[in-house]
């Protein structure tokens, strides 16, 4: 819901880095695997208790996903690099709440709840870009993409605050898991709308 409208926000400096990452060498892929690398081992943090650290390798993690997408401006994004990109994030997305999962297991129902949301707006997500692509619909809204980008409720910028949320008030993580993924849901039913509208034959 967000993202698109943060987009003419943090593009102009994110693709100001991007050019000097670029010109120094610096891959998209390689930011993608290291903001990977810095997700995973937020979400290991929180398992063990370390909310502080988890929430700045969070942050890092992030970060390397936007400087990703810069990189790629400059030197071409590739149909591979789409691909990364996009499993690497819901890979991040997947591990946090599984790491307040382990943290409590007060938390284990919320976050399977919470987990279980996430493929099924992924889901939706990613089948909605392979039948526009197959159809040959076109989007910028969320800047120039590898592949079909829907709009929804639930995006990444709605999912990191509600992780940066999680992080300052974890004793609050229940509550926000079942928030969240009732949003989530609510996303899905909203693409499924928007699929019904936009690919009626």
């Amino acid at each position: 819901m967000l993202d698109a409208r943060l987009r003419p926000l943090i593009d102009p400096p994110l693709n100001a880095v991007g050019r000097k990452l670029a010109s120094i060498g610096v891959t998209a892929n390689g930011l993608t695997f290291t903001g990977l690398a810095l997700g995973l081992a937020g979400a290991a943090a929180i398992a063990l208790g370390h909310i502080g650290w988890g929430l700045a390798l969070i942050l890092a993690n992030r970060m390397c996903d936007g400087l990703d997408g810069a990189v790629a401006r400059v030197r071409g994004p590739s149909d591979l690099g789409g691909y990364f990109d996009i499993v690497a994030d819901f890979a991040f997305y997947v591990s946090v709440p599984v790491g307040f999962g382990i943290l409590s297991p007060a938390n284990t129902l919320p976050a399977l709840v919470l987990v279980a949301s996430f493929v099924l707006t992924g889901v939706s997500f990613l089948a909605f870009a392979v039948i526009a692509a197959k159809r040959g619909d076109q989007t910028e809204a969320h800047g120039r993409k590898s592949f079909f980008y829907s709009t929804g409720l639930a995006e990444g910028a709605e999912t990191i605050a509600v992780f940066i949320a999680m992080c300052l008030f974890p004793a609050w993580f229940a509550w926000m898991a079942y928030g969240y993924a009732a949003l989530c849901v609510l996303t899905v039913f909203q693409r499924s709308l928007m699929a019904r509208l936009a690919f009626r034959d």
